[in-house]
């Protein structure tokens, strides 16, 4: 009994605290749930003073929908920003913005000073700051910790904020009723210090670059381009806008709820977002046992199910004991839908793209969100608060069949790392960094028995490489030689080849290998690359080649 005890603790312990043995992802999960706590504050302050500043549903509702519209707006560009470019200056940059700005919000609401409109605009604002951080901030958690705590590490940064989710707002509810709004406003501008002072004392690894970072454009287009090749993260993105949209009536209305149908006051508020919470953090730590005996599908449908069935419950309730019953299935359906996006966007983005994917992934649910806070706030305000639950209910039990027509892929082990290592200085001097166009072409020879199995394989090769960066991919069989097949495509720059070729992944090798494995010449493919050239890149050097210059970078 005693040597078994230890055994039962060492997953706990090892498994999921063990990212806290590293000092600065302690010292960043500190100063992070500090500022966690300040955004719930700052949620419920600025929430209320909206339903006394304003009396239609539409402008309450609109709090929540300027929270998530920059949100939706700016985290591709953040995201591209993120992957490439020094994450930990732009997070320092975006809590400085935010810091400013709650200061400035703090001084206008203890002057008495704000109106619907600059309410909004300050929200708005924050909601920017919060958008150019997000993908940084969760794409650098594998700076902050060794490969293999990383999914620990995330576990542990969901489990902070819901915990802040959880009796932050039932803080935040009685600082508003015994201090106001401002004082709210002003623990949040506070929140920001701390972990302004971890990021500035943070010293990232600086990791020598061999190829020159993407432009900003090139960077969301290839982000955009590796999610609508994946199927895992297709799936993602139009299944977390459908849930964000839905559920977001509940969410935006509450403070109509706590005022109306539950004639109760801030610190009811407080207390509904409380028990939202509760539920997120058991759902949270109940998720890692839920993975083990159930697919994604499964959990993302049964939250839907449950949040579908909480927002009926508030629509019914006149009761405060029973609406925070159901605000706890509402929560626990909430983080299990969105953590399970998480992971699957996570497991299914290598290193190179996961900043860009995430925040694909962070505007298709925010801006569900968006559209959804201001649809669900006009409803509201036309027909009646209960009414725009009711249908929100509805249309969370009809999204269910969702996941037929757009499965969650199983998440696997893969080792989504580089298949090869950086291009070497001989790879960047052998052609000049811009000349272009580049043209692959692949000759292999197929056996006509194995046609049909060769043709399915390279359209599955030739969906990893147009995922990575190559254009017009095509495969072409000689007419004169049906055994000889021939697979082409092409990339802008020389510089745009290598890093299409840098972003194959060690998991890609087995699409390659199986379009290698029916190969029958002599020798292997036989790989040729051509650059296109023009009379204005003249004179040639001895071997008629375009002197190519110093590397770039």
């Amino acid at each position: 009994m005693t040597a078994a005890a230890p055994a039962r603790s060492t997953p706990w312990m090892h498994g999921v605290l063990v990212p806290f043995r590293t000092r600065l992802f302690l010292e960043l999960w500190c100063a992070n749930l500090a500022s966690n706590f300040g955004t719930m504050f700052q949620t419920v302050g600025a929430a209320w003073l909206m339903t006394q500043l304003a009396h239609s549903s539409d402008l309450v509702a609109f709090v929540q929908a300027a929270t998530a519209l920059p949100i939706m707006v700016l985290s591709v560009p953040a995201g591209a920003i993120a992957d490439t470019w020094d994450r930990r200056a732009l997070m320092l940059i975006a809590q400085l913005g935010m810091l400013a700005v709650a200061a400035l919000l703090t001084v206008l609401g203890f002057r008495g000073a704000l109106s619907p409109w600059s309410l909004l605009g300050f929200t708005f604002l924050l909601g920017c700051g919060s958008a150019v951080n997000g993908p940084a901030w969760q794409s650098s958690v594998g700076e902050q910790v060794p490969a293999e705590q990383v999914p620990a590490a995330v576990a542990l940064n969901s489990l902070g904020y819901n915990i802040a989710r959880t009796v932050g707002p039932a803080i935040g509810g009685a600082i508003v009723s015994l201090g106001g709004a401002a004082v709210a406003f002003l623990c949040n501008a506070a929140s920001y210090l701390g972990l302004i002072v971890v990021l500035v004392r943070w010293r990232r690894p600086q990791v020598p670059a061999v190829l020159p970072p993407e432009g900003l454009g090139a960077a969301i287009g290839a982000g955009i381009r590796y999610a609508r090749l994946s199927p895992s993260i297709r799936s993602v993105l139009l299944r977390s806008a459908v849930f964000a949209f839905l559920s977001s009536a509940l969410w935006a209305t509450l403070p109509l709820v706590a005022r109306d149908l539950l004639a109760g006051s801030a610190l009811t508020y407080g207390f509904l977002l409380g028990a939202f919470g509760s539920g997120a953090v058991l759902a949270a730590l109940a998720s890692t046992h839920l993975r083990r005996h159930y697919s994604a599908d499964a959990i993302v449908t049964g939250a839907s199910a449950a949040f579908g069935l909480a927002t009926l419950g508030v629509a019914l309730s006149h009761w405060l004991a029973l609406s925070l019953a159901v605000m706890l299935i509402a929560g626990a359906g909430w983080v299990l839908a969105y953590s399970t996006f998480n992971v699957v966007t996570q497991t299914s983005s290598p290193r190179w793209v996961v900043g860009r994917t995430l925040a694909l992934y962070q505007t298709a649910a925010f801006g569900g969100m968006a559209a959804g806070s201001w649809l669900w706030g006009v409803a509201a305000e036309g027909v009646s608060l209960r009414s725009c639950l009711l249908a929100a209910a509805g249309g969370l039990a009809l999204s269910v069949p969702l996941s037929r027509r757009l499965p969650l892929h199983a998440i696997v082990e893969s080792d989504l790392g580089p298949l090869r290592e950086l291009p070497d200085r001989q790879a960047l001097t052998r052609v000049e960094a811009d000349a272009g166009p580049i043209v692959v072409s692949i000759e292999y020879r197929v056996a006509p028995a194995d046609v049909a199995e060769f043709v399915r394989a390279a359209y599955a090769l030739g969906r990893t490489r147009r995922r990575d960066g190559a254009r017009r991919w095509s495969l072409m069989q000689d007419v004169d030689d049906p055994q000889r097949f021939i697979e082409r495509y092409q990339a802008v720059t020389w510089l745009d080849h290598l890093r299409q070729r840098h972003r194959a992944t060690v998991a890609d090798q087995s699409v390659r290998e199986a379009v290698l494995r029916l190969h029958r010449g002599p020798e292997p493919p036989r790989v040729r690359h051509l650059v296109g050239r023009t009379p204005e890149e003249l004179p040639l050097d001895g071997q008629g080649r375009v002197p190519a210059g110093p590397p770039p970078g």
